[in-house]
């Protein structure tokens, strides 16, 4: 037992990289958590999660596009309980969606970022992406940059909006109230889209690092795409409606608004990873890959997408091909892999940017541990 956590026997090389994350790079309140085979192995924590209040195993952080492991999972979930079909084009369950050429869209070129709308054209206020309507009606108009299928880009924000109205239109809930319903309360997830009011006590407050290179001009593609034309800022912390403020952190925003602990995000993963929640089909099903290489922005990070989730990859390092997750801004990663029957989350609330090597280094050590 630590001061600030546990690890079982045999994963002490796990503590050892999080004591040097402390070390090397200028951490400021950070936690891992780590399930084998629904067993709770490595639960650390340590630092500040606020001026004057330590991080706790109740802390929770916002983990910015690690959403899109929350939505998918829902996604994967209700497929696998035969609700939808992720092949089926998207009418089929919201037919507005179809107009100005995106009768062929399905759910599954959504999950892989290949459906061609990245971005929006109309330019939305705080006010309507709150209202989320707006944002669908937004949606139901926007032609495809490209034709849908031939070839992929980061679906950001759009990514949450489309899947989560395909929720809300099968089950009648938006899919921060779905995931809380079919996955999060029945298992005890500290994991929201869309954090309660209740939650607020146990809040870490974000803080960037020096040196993080800027965003390109507002124009450019991927400003867009991560700021929805501007009405949301990036990495914008301390400002109205910027990634501290409790209105945008209680917003639904599927794509990149989640909030969670290290130990709700771990338990989310071991439960897809050990039969809890997902089958060995489904999960065979989402590791197969979509879309990797060159994208249409003309560069390849070295990503590799499957249905919704980032496989193993030299862009996320991560057990094998049976590996699944979602990583955040804020350098937060989680994943789950059904061979080794793991369930990993690593949360932060020192932003340091692209490149960021904390969680890496932590599952270099879990290998090594189940090696």
């Amino acid at each position: 037992m630590l001061d600030n956590g546990w690890v079982d026997e045999g994963f002490g090389a796990v503590a050892d990289a999080f004591a040097r994350n402390f070390a090397e790079f200028p951490e400021l309140g950070a936690a891992v958590t780590v399930y084998v085979g629904g067993r709770n192995v490595v639960e650390l924590w340590d630092g500040e999660a606020s001026p004057g209040r330590r991080w706790s195993r109740e802390t929770v952080v916002p983990v910015f596009s690690v959403a899109k492991g929350l939505v998918s999972l829902s996604v994967h979930l209700l497929a696998q309980e035969g609700r939808f079909d992720l092949d089926a084009p998207i009418g089929t369950y919201w037919p507005e969606f179809v107009a100005n050429g995106k009768e062929a869209i399905t759910s599954r070129m959504v999950l892989g970022h290949r459906a061609g709308i990245p971005v929006l054209d109309r330019t939305l206020s705080f006010e309507e992406i709150t209202a989320w309507t707006p944002v669908i009606e937004a949606i139901e108009e926007q032609k495809p940059l490209w034709e849908p299928g031939t070839t992929y880009e980061y679906h950001g924000h759009v990514f949450g909006f489309v899947l989560g109205e395909v929720v809300r239109r099968i089950t009648g809930l938006r899919p921060g109230a779905y995931f809380r319903q079919a996955i999060g309360d029945p298992l005890g997830l500290q994991a929201w889209i869309g954090l309660p009011a209740s939650q607020l006590d146990n809040l870490a407050r974000l803080v960037e690092a020096e040196g993080r290179p800027p965003m390109p001009g507002p124009e450019h593609l991927l400003t867009r795409i991560v700021t929805m034309n501007g009405a949301l800022v990036f990495p914008g912390l301390d400002v109205p409606h910027g990634w501290n403020d409790p209105a945008l952190l209680g917003m639904e925003l599927p794509g990149a608004g989640a909030t969670a602990s290290a130990t709700g995000l771990a338990g989310l993963y071991s439960a897809a990873a050990t039969g809890r929640l997902l089958t060995s089909a489904t999960v065979t099903d989402m590791v197969r890959e979509v879309s990797a290489g060159q994208g249409f922005l003309g560069f390849d990070a070295g990503a590799r997408w499957g249905s919704g989730v980032l496989l193993d990859s030299t862009f996320r390092p991560m057990l094998g091909p049976r590996s699944f997750g979602n990583d955040g801004a804020g350098g937060q990663f989680a994943f789950g892999d059904d061979e080794y029957a793991v369930g990993f989350a690593y949360a932060a609330n020192r932003m340091l940017g692209h490149g960021d090597p904390r969680a890496t280094n932590l599952i270099t050590a879990l290998r090594t541990c189940l090696s």
